[in-house]
């Protein structure tokens, strides 16, 4: 497709980092035109008009200009501030999380409305849902699947044979789960109770609406979670560094034991 020198989109700020004394580059991810970098130019300066629009989370729609090596903003209007996320913290670590999570996975300049569409309902979500780990488990799921890595859940990966209603074996280096048999001498194997496996299927398998109503006890919850977040850690081959952030406040939010 080719790209008019100037042109409009809409797109979602993943990130931004800061260049020279007064720009700043900001990761976009456009319906359209995928993930790309883009050049804002004196934002960083206290006269910019432009600055309180390209906050990482915000949902803009941009003018773009085709420079020599990237995209330069040449105009921004904020379509969705989602301002319920950045008034709680909680909320905004598990934003910026699903934020880079996408920028992670998603190749340069590669159009992928659905994944923009997943991320963008995720942010919305995030703003009203009483469980927002919940929110957050769907939507790492789905991004493994459109990624191309979707875990195996069904059948053993030693024998391949369908995996039986008992304590089986989780995978993340293998990509999948063993059965009873098989996971115990498998590399970085860890054990996957039963109702951890019939949660993994339903998050693969079921729309949000579906797995919106789940009241998932606190050690199930923390099961699944460790679970999705150690086979992406093997995938990307590297820790997500909002997860930390989102660890340590969910540790200060935890009421102290007398």
């Amino acid at each position: 497709m080719t790209v008019p020198r100037l042109y409009k989109t809409e797109a979602i700020v993943l990130r931004q980092r800061k260049l020279g004394e007064a720009d700043r580059i900001v990761t976009l991810f456009t319906p359209a035109h995928g993930k790309l970098d883009a050049k804002a130019k004196g934002v960083r300066k206290t006269t910019s008009r432009m600055a309180g629009h390209l906050q990482p989370l915000n949902r803009c729609m941009l003018q773009l200009a085709q420079g020599r090596t990237m995209e330069v903003v040449a105009g921004c209007e904020t379509l969705e501030s989602f301002q319920p996320l950045r008034d709680d913290l909680g909320r905004l670590s598990r934003a910026l999380y699903a934020a880079e999570l996408a920028e992670r996975f998603l190749p340069e300049r590669v159009e992928n409305l659905p994944t923009y569409r997943l991320l963008l309902d995720t942010l919305r979500r995030l703003q009203g849902a009483a469980d927002g780990d919940l929110a957050l488990r769907h939507y790492e799921m789905m991004l493994l699947e459109r990624s191309g890595f979707r875990p195996e859940l069904g059948r053993c990966l030693g024998c391949q044979e369908p995996l039986q209603a008992v304590q089986n074996f989780f995978s993340p280096v293998a990509g999948g789960t063993y059965c009873a048999s098989c996971g115990a001498g498998a590399a970085g194997s860890r054990t996957l109770s039963v109702n951890g496996l019939k949660v993994l299927r339903l998050l693969q398998r079921a729309s949000y609406k579906e797995v919106g109503g789940l009241n998932l006890p606190p050690a199930l919850a923390e099961e699944v979670e460790r679970h999705l977040r150690s086979y992406i850690v093997c995938v990307l081959e590297r820790d997500v560094n909002a997860a930390a952030f989102v660890e340590r406040l969910r540790r200060e939010q935890q009421p102290m034991r007398v």
